[in-house]
């Protein structure tokens, strides 16, 4: 397929640089990558010396599907996929067979050293790849951006933040409205939290009732065409006391510097230090405990990390959150986030709703 070819192509050129014969890929979401395979089970092995000595496989429960989202390789029909494929690259007297060791049990490895000889640990080469996105992918992401963001203002427009309303409730209305957007389904538990619990980062939502004067601290995204977005905004309830402005626009200056870092080239510790120095300068850096941000795209949080203990530096094309929060334990707290991409001149801003501090 157009989009899917170019991606094997690269891989194939990873595994010459590393002396690897064949991959074998079986992580899901790394095989939907590679093919554009959305089912259950499969697994790939892609050759390092050609498109055409490439292998997929899946069980008999989707011959058709395959048939159609994976029109341009060869195809085995097994249970085991892992198995037939790693018995397929002995048959064809690879040498050297790199498989993804991040995603393969112990259990898992004593059955592919059975079926192959010259395994070799190979883990994170497809991620490295995913880290930076085509155009295609980042149009899934700004879809399910835009149904994140139609979501969060149908709520408002239609009362859905009021007070007596509960976090569940609250929850549950802005989950149905992405589907209503075109989201297939959230991009994850969405966080709904009231009053203190805003000052707890990722609060569950539960029968706490809205109350005047609460922050309210939203963190949801979509899913569309399995890509994720990842959005957080918080808001007020009635009337903004002082501290409340206060530590919103705290927080909105750490995010500003944060969005502004986002350079090609720029190393992942010093993202999230421009940001962090912000919050620490007004006396909170401790009430801001976790990373800056992170990669999105087929999984919800995938590589860059950014993050004091993060590891590389940024390049054009990378789909990351920027989401600093400061949280004050007992009273409330604030996260502001957007899901941006890397380019050359700015980042380009995929969730477009208003980062001003909304009084509902």
């Amino acid at each position: 397929m157009p989009l899917h070819a170019p991606r094997r192509a690269a891989l194939r050129a990873e595994l010459v640089a590393r002396d690897l014969d064949a991959l074998l890929v079986t992580d899901l979401v790394n095989v939907r990558y590679l093919t554009g395979f959305t089912g259950s089970n499969a697994a790939l092995l892609v050759a390092a010396d050609g498109e055409e000595r490439s292998v997929f496989c899946t069980d008999g429960r989707y011959v058709e599907q395959s048939a159609v989202e994976v029109p341009d390789l060869e195809r085995v029909v097994e249970r085991a996929c892992d198995l037939a494929l790693a018995a397929r690259a002995g048959k064809d007297g690879y040498q050297r067979v790199g498989f993804e060791s991040q995603h393969v049990t112990v259990d898992g490895l004593d059955a592919l050293e059975q079926a192959v000889d010259g395994l070799v640990r190979a883990s994170g080469l497809v991620e490295v790849l995913r880290a930076v996105k085509d155009e295609a992918e980042v149009e899934a992401l700004r879809m399910a951006c835009a149904a994140a963001d139609r979501a969060l203002v149908d709520l408002i427009e239609h009362g859905g933040l009021r007070v007596g309303r509960t976090e569940r409730e609250v929850a549950r209305e802005l989950e149905s409205r992405m589907l209503d957007h075109g989201a297939a389904g959230p991009a994850f538990e969405s966080i709904v939290a009231a009053g203190a619990n805003s000052a707890i980062p990722h609060h569950r939502p539960t029968d706490a009732v809205f109350k005047l004067g609460d922050f309210v601290k939203l963190d949801f995204g979509a899913l569309v065409d399995g890509y994720h977005s990842d959005m957080t905004r918080t808001l007020v309830l009635g009337r903004a006391a002082d501290w409340q402005r206060d530590l919103y626009d705290l927080v909105a200056r750490a995010q500003a510097a944060g969005r502004a870092a986002l350079t090609p080239g720029a190393d992942v510790r010093a993202v999230d230090a421009a940001s962090r120095q912000v919050v620490a300068a007004a006396g909170h850096g401790p009430r801001f405990p976790h990373g800056l941000g992170h990669g999105v795209g087929l999984r919800i949080h995938e590589a860059p990390a950014l993050s004091k203990s993060g590891e590389g530096t940024l390049s054009a094309g990378m789909a990351v959150t920027v989401e600093p929060g400061v949280y004050l334990s007992g009273k409330g707290g604030v996260r502001i986030e957007d899901t941006l991409v890397v380019r050359e001149s700015a980042p380009e801003l995929l969730t477009l709703t208003t980062k001003e501090l909304v009084v509902v």
